[in-house]
This record gives C-alpha cells, sequence and structure tokens, in this order.
C-alpha cells in the first residue's frame, strides 16, 4: 500500500486524509501543535485507520519514507522538511491540489487576489446556486476542497458551514454522492503556490497589493505566484480599477475580460464589464454591443469595491453561460459575508460593523472608507509588513477615536503619533475595546463602531474567524445589557 503524509491537523488536512484514505494508500497526518482539541481528533481518525502524530514535526529520516506529502495551507512552502522533500524526490502537493486531482473532470472557478476575494467568490458561488446549479465555494471560504471531493465521489465528510448571523452560506450544498454541476474554489497565494496542475476554467484576479511578504519575500514573487494560476485558467476575469494589474494591462494579459466600475471609457480592453448609469453593462467581443445585465443598485453592499467584486462575479457567471434572471435573483438576495463589512447590531443609532477579515492595511483601509463618518475604529492584532500611509490618511479623516488591541498596539499608536493623530487607546483586548467603543461613539456621536483590525490575528485569536466571532458576541451582548438597563430605568418607580 502506497503511503502518504499530511501536515497540518486543520479541516483542509482532516479532509486531505481521509480522501487518500478512500483511496486507498496509508495515511499519516501529523501536527506540530498539540491540545485537547487535536487530541479528540485524533482518537476520531484513529477509528477510521488515519494515524495522527502530535506535537512533533516530519523527519524524513530512514527507508520507510512516504512516497506522497500533502500540505494543508498554513504550511510554509519553504520549511527545511519540505525543501529535502522535494530533493529526494517526494512528491509534495498542497491540499487543494490533491482535490483538482479528483474533481478536474468539472469545471472550476478559481479566485485569487489580496483583497475581495471571499466576498466575489461568495457572490459567484451565490449565482451560480440561484441559477439552479450544484456550486459549492470552497478553498479558502466554506468547505475544504477535498470535503468537495469527498463528497462528489460518494461520501461526506461533515464539512463546517461558511458564516453566521444570515451571511452567505453553501453548507447545505454537499451530501454523499453529490452531482456537482462547478467548483468554486477561493485560492489563496499559499494555495498556488502548492499546486502544480491546477486549472480552472474561469480564473479572477481581484486585486493585487503588497501582502504576505514575510512568506514570499519579493512583491514580484508573490505576483508571480498568483499569476500561475490565471496563466492556467482557460478564461480569465481582472479588476481593471487594481493600480497594479492595470499596469500590467494587455501586454501581460492580452486575452482578458477586464472590468471598471468607472465605465466604458476606463476599460483597458475591447471586450468587458463596466457600469453605466447605474448597471452592469456587457461588452463580450470588440465588435459586439453592450449589453446591460443587472442593476447596481440592487446589490445591498456598500462601497466601490463592492461594485468592484459585483463586476467581477457578473462576469464569471456571463462566461459561465448564467442568464440575467438568475444574477439579478441572487444579487438581489445576497447578504454578504461574514467578517467582510458584517452588520451586528444597530444600538441607538450606532451600527456595529464586523470587519475582521481586513488582515492589511489596504483592507482595512478601504473598510474605513466605506462606512459612514465619524467612525470609532478598532485595530491592531499581528501587524503585516506593508504600506500603511492610505490607512492612516483614512484614519485621519474618518476615525473620531481609534482603540488599538493586540502586539500591533504600541505600534500603531507612534505611528498615529507621527502623523498628527492623538485620538487613540491602547485597551489591549476586545472585552475592553467593545463597550469603550460603544462610550466614545455617544460622546462623538458617532454612527459607526467598526472592527478593521489593519492586522493578522494570531497574537490573540486563532484566525480572523474566531477574532470576528468575539466582536460579535461582545457587541450582542452589550447592546442587550444596555437594553436590559433601559428597560429596567422605565420600569423603576421613580421613573413614574
Amino acid at each position: 500500500m502506497s503511503r502518504a503524509t499530511v501536515i497540518g491537523l486543520g479541516k483542509s488536512g482532516v479532509a486531505a486524509a481521509r480522501l487518500l484514505k478512500r483511496e486507498g494508500w496509508e495515511v499519516e497526518l501529523g501536527d506540530s501543535n498539540t491540545s485537547e482539541t487535536l487530541l479528540q481528533q485524533q482518537q476520531e481518525l484513529a477509528a477510521e485507520q488515519i494515524t495522527v502524530k502530535l506535537g512533533q514535526s516530519l523527519e524524513l529520516n530512514g527507508a520507510n519514507l512516504p512516497e506522497l506529502i500533502v500540505v494543508s495551507p498554513g504550511v510554509p512552502w519553504d520549511i527545511p522538511v519540505l525543501i529535502k522533500a522535494r530533493q529526494l524526490g517526494i512528491e509534495t502537493i498542497g491540499e487543494i491540489e490533491l482535490a483538482w486531482r479528483n474533481l478536474q473532470l468539472l469545471p472550476w472557478v478559481g479566485i485569487t487576489g489580496t483583497n475581495g476575494k471571499t466576498t466575489t467568490t461568495a457572490l459567484i458561488a451565490a449565482i451560480f446556486q440561484a441559477a439552479g446549479l450544484n456550486a459549492p465555494a470552497c478553498g479558502n471560504i466554506g468547505y475544504a476542497a477535498c470535503d468537495v471531493a469527498l463528497s462528489w465521489k460518494g461520501r461526506g465528510s461533515g464539512s463546517r458551514k461558511q458564516g453566521a448571523g444570515g451571511a452567505f452560506d453553501n453548507s447545505s450544498l454537499l451530501t454523499p454522492n453529490s452531482s456537482l454541476d462547478w467548483v468554486i474554489a477561493e485560492i489563496s497565494s499559499y494555495q498556488v503556490e502548492s499546486s502544480s496542475c491546477l486549472a480552472p476554467r474561469i480564473g479572477v484576479w481581484t486585486t493585487f497589493t503588497p501582502d504576505h511578504l514575510s512568506r514570499h519575500k519579493t512583491l514580484e514573487n508573490y505576483y508571480n505566484i498568483k499569476a500561475k494560476l490565471l496563466r492556467q485558467s482557460e478564461l480569465q476575469v481582472f479588476n481593471g480599477d487594481d493600480a497594479y494589474l492595470r499596469q500590467k494591462g494587455l501586454s501581460a494579459w492580452p486575452d482578458a475580460y477586464w472590468t471598471s466600475v468607472k465605465g466604458k471609457d476606463f476599460l483597458i480592453s475591447e471586450k468587458g464589464f463596466y457600469i453605466e448609469d447605474d448597471w452592469v453593462v456587457e461588452k463580450l467581443t470588440a465588435t459586439s454591443a453592450p449589453e446591460p445585465i443587472v442593476k447596481v443598485s440592487t446589490l445591498r453592499m456598500e462601497g466601490e469595491h463592492n461594485q468592484q467584486n459585483l463586476l467581477m462575479a457578473v462576469a464569471t457567471a456571463r462566461l459561465a453561460g448564467i442568464n440575467r434572471d438568475a444574477i439579478a435573483h441572487a444579487i438581489v438576495e445576497f447578504p454578504g459575508v461574514a467578517h467582510r463589512l458584517e452588520h451586528i447590531c444597530t444600538w441607538e443609532g450606532i451600527d456595529f460593523i464586523n470587519d475582521s477579515k481586513a488582515t492589511n492595511y489596504d483592507a482595512a483601509e478601504v473598510g474605513l472608507a466605506s462606512v459612514k463618518s465619524p467612525a470609532i475604529l478598532i485595530a491592531g492584532g499581528e501587524a503585516k509588513a506593508g504600506d500603511d500611509t492610505g490607512w492612516l490618511a483614512q484614519i485621519q479623516t474618518k476615525a473620531a477615536a481609534v482603540l488599538l488591541i493586540g502586539s500591533a498596539a504600541s505600534t500603531f499608536a507612534q505611528r498615529l503619533q507621527e502623523v498628527g493623530y492623538y485620538s487613540y487607546h491602547i485597551v489591549e483586548t476586545m472585552e475592553r475595546a467593545v463597550p469603550k467603543a460603544a462610550e466614545l461613539a455617544k460622546e462623538y456621536e458617532a454612527p459607526v463602531v467598526l472592527l478593521s483590525p489593519a492586522c493578522a490575528s494570531f497574537d490573540q485569536y486563532p484566525n480572523f474567524e474566531v477574532r470576528g466571532d468575539r466582536f460579535r458576541q461582545l457587541c450582542l451582548a452589550w447592546a442587550e445589557a444596555e437594553k436590559l438597563q433601559y428597560n429596567s430605568i422605565l420600569s423603576s418607580p421613580l421613573a413614574n
């Protein structure tokens, strides 16, 4: 029996291990961490004859080497053991590449980009599903890609759903023996890097700004990794309003479909999708007549960046042959995605908004630009490399006060001082930030409390979803406590 090792006991690693096991491999799954949750998973997988090793790293010594290594998305591609594995001739791939090898008979949409890819992926999946297609969102959103492969091949594996509180949710799509039509995959640079053959029917590139440079080292390397996915895609859709992608333009991508929220005159190609008079307009060839597809105003999400996401989603749907009625229905119903400008609640005219997915300066700048002003901003976490100039300028323009949490708090405080902004408070934790933000919102008559961290979450939380979930819990608990206190005052004899 052939031997395979899977690195990383997250949902992607577990799905990969189960898929390999079903395909007849002897599977060992390893994780350098250990915890009660991981120990429980270890017992569950042992019952499926999958060996799990915790608290130790993979060592490639001796004669009994695996023939395949599958890497979870969060595992760096250039760690010594993976370099050694490739030198030894051991095939080393990412989890999404394994899924592709089992699902390549189906057409894929592959969405990548620095920012905007989650919303675009969710909107594309919603449109395809409104057209009656079984098209689950997976990869960096929703299901692990190998879970989709498991379902299509005949056995589901208890996938997790995406979203909460009314946000986009495709959790009911996978059942044993699913009859799938498309795979809609959000694909990060980490996942592209570890894939050799992945070739979507339609590739979508949302934005490109500096991010993950601690892993990818240079901007050029980061660009080339993402570009690989688009080069291997049969059809290509680009955000033509992104400065970096626009600069690359037709010289790099002559056959792509370009988009622009600014109108036909800003298309850098003779074919593409643009906004004109509140309509998304389609021009599929250089000689075809422009055709209105859907009204922009039916989209419930605010911000120019969401209009860009809309254009790319509509372009993808039209290239897949989906009709205008299905597109219009999906857009009217689409609620947005969890953790990306997600409206949590409103209390006494103050909107609490969860933008936990804004894990870099560019995404946080967009988040702050998209809400009403003045806003009370909660920012901080584990800082990333990048240019914070635009973000700081947006804070000066729109933030009445900034509450700083996490390990980046003191660094951010210093940067705010350097640009002459002093209305900040270091509160360290989300538990302190939410009530303080509500207090300041009343003081400054600010209509919005916004969590938009501009940071990774790993200093305090396992991921941005857990951080956003905690923010949601605290906001709802605070609003409920305020409501109870208000009702208590009204019912008091002294109030009569």
